[in-house]
């Protein structure tokens, strides 16, 4: 399929609800194989299990004392205790497999389950910070961004004391430019020469257990993000000639080596993907069109999707994710389906979340291990289950391209409003996609421009909705297919000869 779907889990939770269900502690080795179908049937070629490494006690010890998290916790969880919290998966101590879902030897057994049934794996890599128990921090403190005792003072929520082999020091908590430090982690510093290489072997270490990495804030490795960040608190500080090359082309260069096949995916923002797409990345997150659907601006959805087809393929497109809110809290129902719509049937990668086809609408910190139990909405699963089977129709198989829109009569603007498109495998394989994204009734004609309308008959199926059309081949070259849709309303024709 030339528009891959990755499922999102939360292993942490989601072993522990399996444990429940089967009454008996269940580990990555014991994960059936008709949890694995279920997830094919949907599509999916891969999965991405969320925090498996190894997170240490400090991060829990901050999780289980921080105001603002324990504030975020009652709100979803009114009955929390804390057993629930287990810390934050992105402060990792140790890249290596947490004991409680099995260890090492678990993950291998999961990963053949998932090949056995057409799935490729992929993982987490946090390249920007460690935990604050991670060995590097007293072993190598010369691996971490260095502060000073006025930085403490002058930033305390950005600056903690360590202990180390070479006495106590003063290490940055990791961050990025717009937000205070995360203060369950240390600053790595990619100007250190010695860290690129030790970073670039976990990598490589990763690659042998998965078939792709999730690069977490993968930008914030940028040479001038770094300076513009850290300014000559980038400089070693045990007086080592600093580095300003790139990271990511040495290390996935070194990486791809050892495995051709290996993927790597980059979280970026700030109009950054095409830079990461340079820098190596095989995908890259698509939040702007995320955040497009969610200011329901349709010309700007529009003109997002005049992208080369080629580069949109490489984009990561979800509608939620463990750092979004719930698609179905974020989204009001008939603009959810027409926002999924968009998602899932335009080029790219897409991420389907565990939770996300059943309606779930409360957003789980990251740092518990329960969630709460939540009705599933029959109405939104049998959207996803139809939006599914539209992915699987052989025309997905085949060419996209965005298409025109006009005026229904002259002076009607609701034709702005309009997203249409065409995935075309052959003359036999067609699917015609439009949405009407906006608030209102609106009116257009969709122009096609196919070689063979004139003198044939088509009818157009809906394949989400009750609709069927018949049409004449002339009148759809010399006008166009009109149509008049509700608010938010959508068709996915499949267009076949008479």
């Amino acid at each position: 399929m030339p528009c891959p779907s990755l499922f999102q889990i939360n292993t942490r939770v989601w072993l522990r609800e399996v444990s429940g269900r089967l009454g008996r502690k269940v580990t990555l080795a014991d994960v059936t194989d008709g949890l694995l179908e279920g997830i094919s049937q949907l599509g999916c070629g891969w999965v991405w299990l969320l925090g498996v490494w190894d997170n240490g006690e400090a991060s829990r010890e901050i999780a289980v004392k921080h105001p603002a998290l324990l504030k975020e916790y009652r709100a979803t969880l009114p009955d929390f205790s804390e057993q629930d919290i287990s810390g934050s998966p992105f402060a990792v101590r140790a890249y290596a497999v947490h004991k409680e879902f099995g260890g090492t030897e678990a993950l291998l057994q999961f990963r053949n389950k998932l090949r056995e049934h057409d799935l490729k794996l992929l993982l987490d890599f946090v390249p920007n910070h460690t935990a604050l128990d991670h060995p590097w921090v007293y072993d190598h403190p010369e691996y971490y961004v260095n502060g000073t005792e006025e930085d403490l003072e002058r930033e305390p929520s950005n600056y903690r004391r360590a202990p180390t082999v070479f006495g106590d020091r003063i290490l940055a908590h990791g961050r990025d430019p717009y937000f205070p430090g995360w203060t369950d982690t240390f600053q790595l510093n990619y100007r250190h020469p010695s860290l690129r290489p030790a970073m670039t072997e976990v990598l490589q270490a990763i690659a042998k257990l998965a078939d792709g990495v999730r690069c977490d804030m993968a930008m914030l490795l940028l040479p001038d993000i770094i300076c513009r960040v850290w300014g000559k608190r980038s400089l070693p500080s045990d007086g080592a000639a600093p580095v300003d090359g790139p990271f990511w082309p040495m290390a996935i260069g070194k990486v791809k080596e050892m495995n051709p096949h290996f993927s790597f995916m980059a979280e970026v923002y700030w109009d950054l993907e095409s830079e990461m797409l340079r820098q190596g990345f095989d995908y890259v997150y698509d939040k702007r069109l995320y955040d497009r659907l969610r200011e329901r601006n349709a010309g700007a959805v529009r003109t997002h999707l005049t992208a080369d087809p080629g580069f949109q393929a490489k984009q990561v497109r979800f509608l939620e994710n463990h750092d979004q809110m719930r698609a179905a809290g974020a989204f009001l129902l008939h603009i959810h389906m027409a926002a999924a719509v968009i998602t899932f049937l335009t080029p790219g990668f897409h991420l389907i979340h565990e939770g996300q086809m059943e309606g779930m609408r409360v957003k789980l910190p990251v740092q518990l291990n329960r969630r709460p139990q939540e009705p599933p909405d029959p109405v939104i699963r049998r959207f996803y289950l139809d939006l599914v089977r539209c992915r699987k129709h052989q025309a997905f198989c085949g060419r996209w391209k965005l298409l025109e829109c006009f005026p229904a009569w002259e002076g009607n603007l609701t034709v702005d409003q309009f997203i249409s498109f065409l995935w075309e495998e052959d003359e036999k394989a067609r699917l015609l996609v439009t949405v009407n994204y906006g608030p209102t009734q609106a009116q257009c004609y969709v122009r096609l421009h196919l070689p063979d309308l004139h003198g044939s008959r088509f009818v157009l199926s809906d394949l989400m909705n009750p609709a069927k059309l018949e049409k004449e081949g002339n009148e759809l070259a010399l006008q166009g297919l009109y149509l008049d849709l509700p608010a938010w309303g959508f068709h996915v024709f499949e267009m076949r000869k008479l």
